[in-house]
């Protein structure tokens, strides 16, 4: 197995089972524990994973929580949510993902007349007085870092609903790792919305690009829309070019 790809097996493993031994990796990976230790040290110098008394465990400091993160870029973040729900029409079917900036769209959607699915616990608060909004919840876990619902076992659901457009979030974006997020809690989620979508749009500001988290739920070409607030470098211009992305950058748009 390719080192990269066994590391990443690794990783992955350790985010689903929180904490692993030493032994455990050995057997499931079928490799010495002097190749499980060197993919280990490679791991927890990115932050992701810890060593822990004979073995390793997900390391949550990592994760920044909700209230933290809406605090960062807000100016961009409105601004990018402003943008992209000037594509929401009435009887829409549509997702909000769990993200600080997804959650933003709420002031320019509150109006309109929409069926919403969301796992974005702010956003359903949010949508209370809203006769209009008719707000199905994923459910599942509640996730209380990004105060979101997590870990469903069955995705009926969500199978459920055309989804006309997904509005989705991202820890971080790549060429190469695509659109990671660092809750492993909400992967499938976001993994099956992006499956079951018509048009997928992507909400990130600037500073996300060439970042990449813990998880990838999905490739960058699974992206119909890229909304973010300044034109990233002609790397992305050209991918999203070669894609058919709609590569849109918010300031144009903005009201």
């Amino acid at each position: 197995m390719i080192k990269v790809k066994r590391i990443n097996l690794i990783r992955d493993y350790i985010f689903e089972h929180q904490t692993v031994s030493f032994d455990e990796l050995v057997n499931v990976f079928n490799v010495s524990k002097n190749t499980i230790r060197r993919d280990i040290q490679l791991l927890v110098e990115s932050g992701d994973i810890k060593k822990v008394y004979g073995g390793v465990a997900v390391n949550h400091s990592t994760l920044v929580s909700f209230t933290d993160r809406i605090t960062r870029n807000q100016q961009q973040k409105v601004i990018i949510a402003q943008s992209a729900a000037q594509y929401v029409e009435d009887g829409d079917i549509i997702f909000i993902d769990s993200g600080t900036t997804t959650l933003e769209m709420f002031e320019f959607l509150k109006t309109k007349e929409l069926t919403i699915i969301t796992n974005n616990l702010d956003f359903i608060i949010n949508s209370l007085p809203f006769e209009n909004l008719n707000v199905i919840s994923t459910g599942g876990m509640l996730e209380r870092k990004t105060k979101s619902f997590a870990i469903l076992k069955k995705m009926d659901l969500l199978m459920a609903y055309n989804i006309n457009k997904a509005f989705m979030a991202s820890t971080g974006i790549s060429i190469t790792n695509g659109v990671t997020n660092s809750s492993p809690l909400e992967n499938e989620i976001k993994q099956t919305v992006v499956e079951r979508s018509s048009e997928v749009y992507l909400l990130v500001d600037h500073f996300k690009f060439d970042k990449s988290a813990v998880m990838t739920y999905c490739t960058l070409d699974k992206i119909d829309y890229l909304i973010t607030d300044t034109l990233p470098d002609e790397t992305y211009q050209e991918f999203a070019k070669s894609n058919g992305i709609h590569l849109v950058t918010a300031n144009e748009l903005a009201l």
